[in-house]
């Protein structure tokens, strides 16, 4: 979203705090991340002369993670090959491989694994998400079980595949999941996906496009099982995984299991911290500043990447998770220069959502919020061609858009989703066809499945002896 901020004045606290914090403070930044190291980098853009300290769990400063899943997995690149490219040096103190563990939200300090202790004067938290695993343990611990999120998972699943196995099993079919199976394809290995949805990509795009990804697969070779769960993993005498159990019944023999089953925010080190955070994030401002369990807004505490949940004016305000590349970047640069700016001068973040896969050799692109509409109107294209572009609409304005190789108009729908435009579209688009003359609906699942919300209780009677406890669910 283009955002033209007015003319700024030198933001100057009156008691001079600010410009002490940028002459002289201490900001910290969880997650040596995307979203971390852009956040660095602006906050040295914008002049701030203080210290600033990195902590992140994995022994690597920030790399890219797209191409994991991608370009690593077809043998194109090393996943030791994906570090970011520095926009300038950031003079930072880096604590890698070394989890934070707690935070003191009085005391201003975040406690790391090997008992050390880092105050703050501004804190960001980008701890991302890490792969959802396999829920029963010893399953998952079987060799040749993996999950697909850092460097090292992309590595030892590099090489598996490099020794050539009888049999790739993937669970789940989201955009992980499916790029992950093209890749094997695309190796020649044997591939069997097993989804418990309808289609793959349904929960992100809807069973209308779901189908055409199905078609894809299968195209493709892909032995894709749809509305079937995944019951047991059985592993053989020397401990290595020979084959999944299915809830129709049915065995796949496999020597390699990939358990794709989505992220979960990494903010259990914030138990008992006070900040609202939960395995569906930590709920912030439009600006980036964290809220505390009792859904107060704090000044020194902000969030931006993967793990951040904040309001989205064009989308009716809602808390909005959104795990982009463009979206950590943009983020962390709000959030870096709201931390050093009067109230007065801040910044909403506003960025429209986008993202892009690359799967059986169709380029697949979306912008805005597809998941939030209730119909489809393929303006451009054939869906039986998988060359089309989807219009989705919510209460009679589009919401969203995705292009499976039409990547191009994406700028075009963008704006219309930017300017409210009315759903579908009244005027004519290049390439309609008749069989796309009528929105359908999109197909979404069901959305009654259960929720990851916090459960919060409230107890005493008086002002004074009013408290809040708050569990995170799992």
């Amino acid at each position: 979203m283009r955002w033209t901020p007015r003319p700024r004045r030198c933001p100057v606290n009156g008691d001079g705090s600010l410009e002490r914090l940028k002459r002289e403070g201490r900001i910290v930044v969880v997650g040596a991340s995307l979203a971390g190291l852009r956040a660095a980098e602006t906050l040295r853009d914008k002049g701030f002369a203080g210290s600033l300290t990195i902590i992140g769990d994995e022994p690597y400063e920030p790399y890219d993670r797209p191409p994991l899943s991608k370009q690593v997995l077809l043998g194109k690149a090393t996943a030791d090959g994906t570090s970011l490219p520095r926009r300038r040096s950031v003079d930072a103190t880096w604590r890698l491989g070394v989890p934070a563990t707690g935070l003191d939200m009085p005391a201003k300090r975040v406690r790391l694994a090997d008992g050390d202790e880092v105050p703050y004067d501004r804190l960001l938290i980008a701890t991302g998400v890490r792969a959802r695993p396999w829920p029963r343990e010893a399953e998952a611990e079987l060799d040749g079980v993996f999950v697909l999120r850092t460097r090292d998972d992309a590595a030892a699943l590099a090489r598996r595949l490099d020794e050539g196995p009888k049999r790739v099993f993937v669970i789940g079919a989201g955009f992980t999941g499916s790029e992950i199976a093209s890749a094997c394809r695309e190796r020649g290995l044997p591939v069997t996906v097993a989804e418990r949805a309808a289609a793959p990509l349904a929960g992100a795009l809807g069973g209308v496009v779901g189908a055409v990804a199905a078609g894809l697969h299968r195209q493709h070779g892909v032995d894709l099982r749809c509305g079937v769960m995944v019951t047991a993993l059985e592993g053989d005498a020397s401990g290595r995984v020979r084959a999944a159990h299915l809830s129709d019944g049915s065995t796949v023999e496999t020597d390699v299991v990939v358990v794709s089953l989505g992220a979960t925010r990494n903010t259990g080190w914030l138990a008992g911290s006070g900040l609202g955070a939960g395995p569906r994030g930590i709920a912030c401002d439009a600006g980036c500043r964290a809220f505390d369990i009792r859904g107060i807004v704090t000044d020194d505490i902000y969030v931006a990447g993967d793990v951040a949940r904040s309001p989205h004016a064009l989308f009716g305000y809602q808390f909005l998770s959104l795990e982009h590349w463009g979206n950590a970047v943009a983020q962390a640069g709000i959030a870096a220069h709201n931390m050093l700016s009067e109230s007065t001068d801040r910044l909403p973040h506003m960025w429209m959502p986008a993202f892009w896969s690359s799967q059986f050799g169709v380029n697949i692109k979306s912008v805005g919020v597809p998941s939030l509409g209730t119909e489809i109107f393929i303006s451009q294209g054939l869906l039986e061609e998988h060359r089309f572009v989807g219009v989705y609409g919510y209460q009679g304005r589009v919401i969203g858009a995705v292009a499976f190789d039409h990547g191009r108009w994406m700028p075009f729908y963008q704006e219309l989703i930017e300017t409210t435009a009315p759903f579908p579209p009244p005027f004519l688009t290049v390439d309609r066809r008749s069989e796309g003359q009528q929105p359908m609906d999109a197909d979404y699942p069901d959305p009654s499945v259960p929720t990851h919300g916090p459960t919060v209780t409230l107890s005493g009677y008086s002002p004074a002896d009013r408290r809040m406890t708050f569990t995170p669910a799992h």
